[in-house]
């Protein structure tokens, strides 16, 4: 079956580690195949300096099963859901989930965090083509898949509206909601008559010189006049799909019609943020903060968008303004869960782990899930530690350094690989074996230590559990 079958059976376990051939997923994607490429990488490697030493069976072997075998581990590495469950499937995790006892599926009521990153992967002018990761978290496992193709926008669809708001990131309700088909989106644009990219190019460039929006004209006005709601779900469609100044024009025409729409102005600012981003514009990243402001005076008591933009300003960078706007909802509208949740990652960004421990307790009070107050109550607990024992912290402290010293020095290793490429390759294609033994010598030790911290990094991802430090 392919990939975006939705119902595949057969493979799965079900109850008691028994094979279940009955369940059926109504949603299946596959995982990120980037460490199996990693994986795939290495076993090539050390399959070509097996020919190079004249072992030429064992290294022609190495790569035909290496070749066979893992990308078919890779595709057969799923995260399926079959309505009350998501399962991780495949060999390698089966096996991984067994030797580190961890869980290999996830109730939804057991989802405590879902967070979802965006990537620039590929920039054509004013489009961006964007890559999603949306993680799941609970109960100590985590299950993650990223965007690149329709299965993940399937999962997206049925899973993500199943979970409270409390559970999701900003991003993933935006997922939730608005996500689709990027040539969808784009027929979208033209059924609405939204210029292409090119036409839109020059008139958004003048508009961005002068001090305000120029005019819309009349047919402009007219098409925002008969489908503004509609024109604000083509504008988020667009956003997301990485048409930004399709999107924009489409924002600008809503805003025609509802200048005054606090929710239209800050999903205007943030895809004026996201074309910044993309342009490393200065000066758009600061009219994108200036439409988010807009957005919070004229919110009045909409605690629902308070938060919204409180979290826009935390992905912008702003934390002061965001500490403020979760104060302000809390102090006047009521403390809610994602409000104290907030409170808490500032006063983490500051250091105050004592405000922290606070905040966490009273988002455990506030909790509406089991799920929820586990998850509160477990951060809660992690930061009273730190904040109670001195030899904790300093292991958790040194963790973390010692992550960041990896991140750092893979990127210095893979370079020293690529360093070495070029040297084997003069060196075997004019016969100056010395060149050549040099360069394979800098590639596999880089490649040895590249691996090396890639796997410390993994096992180091994980807070360390109370009890191991004595």
């Amino acid at each position: 079956m392919s990939q975006e079958d939705p119902k595949i059976t057969g493979d799965q376990k079900g109850k008691g580690g028994k094979r279940d051939p009955n369940r059926k997923y109504i949603a299946i994607t596959r995982v990120s195949p980037g460490s199996y490429m990693s994986v795939l990488f290495v076993v090539s490697f050390a399959a070509a300096f097996l020919i190079y030493v004249e072992r030429d069976d064992a290294g022609i072997l190495l790569f035909v099963v290496s070749i066979l075998l893992i990308p078919l581990l890779a595709f057969t590495d799923r995260i399926g859901f079959d309505g009350k469950r998501l399962y991780r499937t495949g060999l390698i995790p089966g096996i991984w989930a067994r030797l580190m006892k961890t869980r290999d599926r996830l109730r939804i009521g057991d989802i405590e965090q879902v967070e979802t990153q965006a990537v620039r992967a590929l920039k054509r002018g004013r489009n961006v083509k964007y890559r999603f990761s949306t993680s799941v978290r609970g109960k100590g496992t985590q299950f993650t898949f990223a965007s690149g193709g329709e299965s993940y926008r399937q999962i997206v669809k049925i899973l993500l509206p199943l979970l409270r708001d409390d559970v999701l990131d900003s991003r993933s309700m935006e997922l939730r909601d608005y996500l689709t088909d990027p040539r969808e989106a784009l027929q979208n644009a033209e059924a609405s008559k939204i210029p292409s990219p090119d036409v839109l190019e020059t008139s958004f460039s003048r508009s961005m010189r002068q001090k305000q929006r120029p005019r819309p004209s009349g047919e402009e006005i007219e098409t925002s006049s008969a489908n503004p709601v509609h024109l604000r779900q083509l504008a988020n469609q667009l956003r997301l799909s990485g048409f930004l100044l399709q999107a924009m024009e489409a924002f600008r025409r809503a805003l025609v019609v509802e200048p005054q729409n606090p929710w239209l102005l800050l999903e205007c600012g943030r895809c004026l943020h996201s074309l910044a981003g993309s342009e490393k514009d200065v000066r758009l990243e600061r009219r994108s903060l200036a439409l988010m402001r807009l957005a919070e005076q004229r919110a009045g008591r909409d605690s629902e968008l308070l938060i919204r933009v409180g979290e826009s300003y935390f992905q912008a960078g702003d934390w002061r303004r965001a500490g403020r706007v979760f104060r302000k909802v809390s102090d006047t509208l009521g403390e809610t869960f994602r409000s104290v949740r907030g409170m808490a990652e500032m006063a983490l960004r500051e250091g105050k782990i004592a405000h922290v421990i606070h905040q966490f307790s009273a988002a455990d009070r506030l909790a509406d899930s089991t799920a929820l107050r586990r998850w509160a109550r477990g951060e809660a607990n992690y930061f009273s530690r730190l904040n109670d024992d001195e030899e904790y912290l300093e292991l958790e402290i040194s963790r973390m350094n010692l992550i960041d010293r990896l991140e750092r020095h893979q990127k210095t290793s893979l370079r020293a690989v690529l360093f070495g490429f070029p040297l084997i390759f003069l060196g075997v294609l004019g016969d100056q074996y010395t060149m050549a033994n040099v360069g394979w010598a800098i590639s596999a030790i880089a490649i040895g230590f590249w691996f090396g911290m890639v796997l410390m990094q993994k096992f180091l991802s994980s807070r360390i559990p109370p009890g191991m430090e004595v």
